[in-house]
């Protein structure tokens, strides 16, 4: 299930499961205190964009299924390959030695593309996970903020990997802006 946080400015207002939060932000938006909302998937901090006109149902009934809202649900129809296998073909623009070295080694170029690709993935998981988290931390932080006084030292800080210099700028920042980025920096900074 997607879970999500809501902003209303610095403040978060809800957070939770999406419906859980739609129901609470429609609240506050109904009593008039929310007028700009930002809700933010909690692992990816991508906003999530709602139409919250009308009944609480028919705020709902737009939404559908709540699933189709979660990005890593969506699924792309397929083309030639190999289907039951997920295989995709694609180009790959190489120079011809690369063609010849490729075409040489057993089971052909596509075996030892995704033999290399495999390979790639083990010995650069740490830093592709720590990419990731610095990623889904920056979108976050741009979002809320951008403004705010050290929002480019605190972004250098973090792509440094820098936690104590980051930590020392955000300290300032409101408090619930500050709460959420400590929640998304668990692994944001090298160990």
């Amino acid at each position: 299930m997607q879970h999500c946080t809501a902003f209303c400015g610095t403040r978060c207002i809800a957070s939770g499961s999406l419906i859980e939060v739609i129901k609470q932000v429609k609240v506050n938006i109904d009593n008039g205190e929310a007028l700009s909302v930002l809700i933010f998937d909690d692992v990816s901090s991508e906003l999530i964009e709602l139409d919250f006109r009308g009944t609480m149902e028919d705020v709902l009934s737009r939404l559908g299924n709540p699933a189709a809202l979660d990005h890593r649900d969506v699924t792309t129809p397929r083309g030639p390959g190999r289907p039951k296998l997920g295989v995709v073909p694609r180009e790959v623009t190489l120079l011809p030695r690369h063609w010849e070295w490729l075409n040489s080694q057993p089971g052909g170029a596509s075996v030892a593309l995704r033999k290399l690709v495999e390979e790639a993935r083990r010995m650069n998981s740490d830093k592709d996970q720590l990419r990731t988290a610095q990623g889904v931390l920056y979108r976050f932080m741009s979002a809320m903020a951008g403004d705010l006084l050290g929002f480019e030292e605190a972004s250098r800080a973090l792509f440094a990997g820098n936690s104590e210099i980051f930590n020392e700028i955000v300290a300032v920042w409101p408090v619930d802006i500050l709460s959420h980025l400590r929640r998304l920096s668990g692994n944001a900074f090298p160990i």
